[in-house]
């Protein structure tokens, strides 16, 4: 079975040599460098004990230094799986997901055919190299030359000159016996639609040839030189060689340069990608007229673990950068990221290095940013979060966006660093806008401040007691903080222990309780934690007389938090109308009131009785002195304000 051309190829590029020889050896990790895709092991062909075996994972090939044994993934298979060629190229095709082709029959007229195109564009590349030295390429060379091209990099690129006219190169390649269909077949020519001759897909223009990985010249792009061109830049159409989705610009010298400890840098054109190389980034590409496809992203990757995506500092440039995030979202994979480099606004590589050298790319590559910061500051910039309902637009949309991520790890880490972003934005402290790593509690409370009770004083008695069970049941049942997230972020706490407690919790990722509780001694102290779960209305609580309960630890927390937040809004309601009362009182202002209240006795009513705290109001709910008095003393006031009193 013959198979169709390109489909090597591609298996080839969608296998890592890494994980095939994985299967077999024992990785010498001391030798091995797993980042540069070189790795070390005994050889699997011949007993040895030491690390003679070499895999090139980007190159794609393996050598024995003891035995000599050397091929590629096919080969590896073969002799380790003892099977054919075809059965060793089915295995690796089902791992790598693709689905082997049916027989046939022509696929070796195909393969001669792709032979005799490649050998159609080396000999186009070759005219349009001797067209450069032309008096017609005056103003081609002029315009190279002050793009800082010099003559070595001219041909260190292969680059050239397409002359003005319809037939030039038809004519020069049909001279030297080349068939019209093969002309065709390269992408260099298109029929008239008059029923005229054909004529040269590419006319006036500079032309950079487009090799595959494998160094040969499959497509072209050709830059205008009249400025009135509607196309500034033009590539061949997509022919049996040429997939622009599938290839990359310089991939070959960049794959070889990235191997030798070069970051690979993604660009977005051909002249950003030479003034790169000539600067001394040998590791540069570029896709090919198009945005990256998923499939470019997976040969970067082949190449190097973590791209650095260098576009333009301007809006164009960042929307190019937004379409590369949701795009690798779905494909990423723990240790196979993206990083982001934005150049100075208004610039590109090529200006940012005739401006200041490769000193200044050196300044901007060092500041390139994670792809989780970007996507946060795409879905943040420029934007307002005053209204629940905005924050909430920006958890519906960031989690969505989270969520196309396939891996659970590395999920939860983007989840995590996510959070820790959203904490710096909507948190006013100093301390809370710093990054987790470099966080510090405040200072733990004087010991006149451990004394709960005293500190929260009358009217702020039961909220302080109100937090404590709730910081304390959290403490002791750290996975249900996430579900009550929200609600803890908006508690306002009533003395310093608390607020650090609170904030220890939301920026925390600690499930274990017992690691948590350090956590929390080494934020507020032995003693002020120990005060806390010592305190009488904290430990008759009934999650923590049942530790490990998480049902109940759960229920009490959500039962605290509603009642803390309805005593909250009837004071706030009461506090409001004092302040609002000019003159005679209306009706509306004791319904208010009267639903503050009912509000406050629905959150209130299921529990029971405690001696000496609070008082029992008519229709059997709660209420703590101080509220009562304040509610009591308002509505005496509503009530002399009114006529006939």
């Amino acid at each position: 079975m013959s198979l169709p051309p390109g489909f090597l190829d591609e298996l080839r590029t969608r296998t890592s040599l890494t994980q095939v020889v994985g299967r077999k050896v024992l990785w010498d990790n001391r030798k091995s460098n797993q980042g540069k895709g070189d790795m070390w092991a005994p050889c699997p062909f011949h007993q040895e004990k030491s690390a003679s075996f070499h895999v090139d994972d980007r190159k794609g090939f393996y050598y024995c230094f003891g035995c000599h044994a050397k091929g590629d993934a096919i080969n590896f298979v073969q002799e380790t799986e003892n099977v054919g060629f075809m059965e060793a190229v089915e295995i690796l095709a089902g791992e790598a997901g693709m689905t082997m082709p049916k027989r046939d029959p022509q696929a070796q007229q195909k393969a001669d055919r792709r032979t005799q195109l490649a050998e159609v564009m080396e000999m186009a590349s070759a005219y349009f190299r001797l067209q450069l030295k032309t008096a017609q390429a005056g103003p081609a060379r002029e315009y190279l030359d002050r793009r800082g091209l010099s003559a070595a990099t001219q041909d260190r690129f292969g680059i050239g000159f397409a002359p003005d006219g319809w037939q030039n190169l038809c004519d020069h390649l049909q001279a030297k016996g080349v068939a019209a269909d093969l002309i065709h077949g390269a992408g260099l020519a298109k029929p008239s639609k008059n029923g005229g001759k054909p004529y040269d897909v590419f006319r006036n223009r500079i032309m950079f040839p487009i090799h595959d990985a494998r160094g040969r010249c499959i497509a072209f792009g050709g830059r205008a030189m009249d400025p009135g061109d509607n196309a500034k830049y033009l590539n061949s159409p997509e022919t049996e060689l040429f997939d622009k989705g599938r290839n990359l610009y310089n991939h070959g010298p960049a794959r070889e340069a990235a191997g030798k400890g070069q970051p690979l840098i993604v660009a977005e054109g051909y002249m950003d990608v030479i003034a790169l190389v000539e600067a001394g980034f040998a590791a540069a590409v570029a896709p090919l007229g198009t945005a990256v496809t998923d499939t470019q992203l997976q040969l970067l990757w082949r190449i190097s673990d973590e791209p650095i995506i260098a576009l333009d500092g301007d809006t164009a440039g960042l929307r190019a950068a937004h379409r590369v995030i949701d795009l690798a979202l779905p494909l990423l994979e723990a240790g196979k990221g993206l990083r982001f480099a934005l150049m100075p606004e208004g610039k590109d590589p090529d200006d940012l290095i005739r401006a200041e050298g490769a000193a200044g790319v050196d300044k901007v590559l060092a500041q390139a940013m994670p792809m989780v910061r970007l996507l946060w500051s795409r879905e943040t910039d420029g934007k307002v979060f005053d209204s629940p309902e905005r924050k909430a637009a920006l958890d519906k949309a960031l989690r969505e966006k989270i969520m196309l991520i396939k891996d659970p790890s590395l999920r939860s880490h983007y989840g995590q660093e996510i959070k820790d972003l959203r904490w710096q934005l909507f948190r006013a402290r100093p301390q809370a806008t710093r990054a987790r790593r470099d966080w510090k509690a405040p200072p733990p409370p004087a010991s006149t401040t451990r004394q709960s009770l005293l500190v929260a004083g009358g009217a702020e008695g039961e909220e302080h007691m109100r937090e404590a069970v709730i910081l304390a049941a959290l403490l002791c049942a750290p996975e249900i903080v996430e579900a009550f997230d929200t609600r803890i972020e908006a508690m306002r706490c009533t003395d310093p222990t608390h607020a650090a407690l609170r904030d220890l919790l939301l920026r925390t990722t600690e499930t274990d309780p017992q690691a948590l509780r350090a956590q929390a001694e080494a934020a507020i102290g032995p003693g002020a934690l120990e005060s806390l779960f010592a305190a009488r209305h904290v430990a008759i609580a009934p999650c923590l007389r049942n530790p490990g309960d998480v049902d109940l630890a759960r229920i009490t927390v959500a039962e605290e938090l509603a009642k803390l937040e309805a005593r909250r809004g009837l004071m706030a309601e009461i506090a409001e109308a004092s302040a609002d009362m000019e003159g005679l009182a209306d009706e509306a202002l004791t319904w208010r009131l009267a639903q503050a209240k009912q509000a406050r006795d629905m959150a209130d009513r299921s529990q029971s009785d405690e001696t000496g705290e609070y008082d029992t109001g008519p229709n059997g709910a709660r209420i703590d002195r101080d509220e009562r008095s304040a509610f009591a003393a308002l509505m005496e006031k509503i009530s002399f304000s009114k006529p006939g009193r």
